[in-house]
């Protein structure tokens, strides 16, 4: 079943905010800095635009692949070393420009190339300042710049920032899942999965992702004889996402909890809840893993293995 969905009403805002996928809703005294705008990929005419599902994210998947391990550690040294790979990431990002935010397109096509395109773009805002320690070193506007807000991606004749994908294209769709699923660069944020998300797969992509999160005493601990759950900052913030209340949120999240106790427990309601720290460092992968695998990479791209394209549209991922 296709739909124009929250393309229609997302755009209407975007188009209508403009610029605004950056946010202006600054201080006076904030609006005096000048602010550095960086943006990514071209504007393609509308005459050239296609709708959402026929993006293919073959060469994202390829990098991550490539870039990312199954913990979701990222290897940025060896991704903007290579020019060859950096190239790729460009390119793939200028092709996310040909979509178009109008023409009718699955809700799970939708949401699978947002989800990339907000991985994407996170990580090209993260290579352009690389070495760093943190995403949050490149969000204070107090420098004049913002990765969240200044940051543009031209898609279907707008730019749009990362702040907008999450706030204006990905949480009006109602799949609170999406919170396990983009990943701000930061080792508090649910991990990047090392591979694209694709219409078709992008369900049980979620699923799997949402239950990894909660796996991670990081993001989850149950104190079964206190009766209490510690639960990551992304459920104190984006809570209502989940539900309109704790009790609802905690049902919403059951299933994705690691023991069967811990899903009974959120079940009935009967815990009490608090919030675990937030890490804010960057989502790097260990330095020696990282020297490791960029070794057998170079090793390796002397035998060039073939490698399979993944079909855009419904077979996408």
């Amino acid at each position: 079943m296709r739909s124009i969905f929250f393309l229609t009403l997302t755009l209407v805002s975007l188009i209508v905010l403009g610029g605004d996928a950056l946010g202006q809703s600054k201080s006076k005294r904030m609006a005096a800095i000048p602010q550095r705008q960086l943006s990514l990929g071209q504007v393609v005419p509308e005459v050239r635009q296609v709708s959402v599902d026929k993006i293919d994210h073959s060469a994202w998947h390829s990098l991550l692949q490539k870039y990312v391990d199954q913990s979701g550690g990222v290897n940025y040294a060896a991704l903007k070393s290579s020019a060859e790979d950096s190239a790729a990431l460009d390119a793939y990002i200028a092709s996310l420009a040909s979509a178009s935010l109008t023409k009718p397109a699955d809700k799970n096509d939708q949401k699978a190339f947002w989800i990339n395109a907000y991985n994407a773009v996170t990580v090209k805002g993260i290579l352009q300042e690389y070495p760093t320690k943190s995403i949050r070193n490149h969000t204070s506007e107090t420098g004049g710049y913002n990765i969240w807000k200044n940051l543009l991606l031209n898609v279907g004749g707008s730019q749009i920032s990362l702040d907008a994908i999450e706030h204006k294209a990905l949480r009006p769709m109602g799949d609170p899942r999406i919170h396990f699923a983009i990943v701000c660069a930061s080792k508090g944020c649910p991990r990047l999965l090392n591979e694209a998300y694709v219409g078709d797969r992008v369900d049980s992509q979620l699923e799997v992702n949402a239950r990894h999160f909660f796996s991670l005493t990081q993001n989850f601990q149950h104190d079964l004889r206190g009766r209490s759950f510690k639960l990551s900052a992304i459920m104190q913030w984006f809570g209502t996402d989940f539900g309109p209340d704790q009790s609802a949120q905690l049902q919403a999240i059951a299933s994705y909890l690691p023991t069967r106790e811990a899903q009974a427990a959120a079940t009935s309601g009967a815990v009490g809840v608090s919030f675990l720290d937030y890490s804010w460092d960057l989502n790097e992968q260990p330095k020696q893993m990282a020297v490791k695998q960029s070794s057998s990479q170079i090793s390796g791209s002397r035998n060039k293995a073939t490698r399979t394209r993944q079909k855009s549209g419904s077979g996408r991922r």
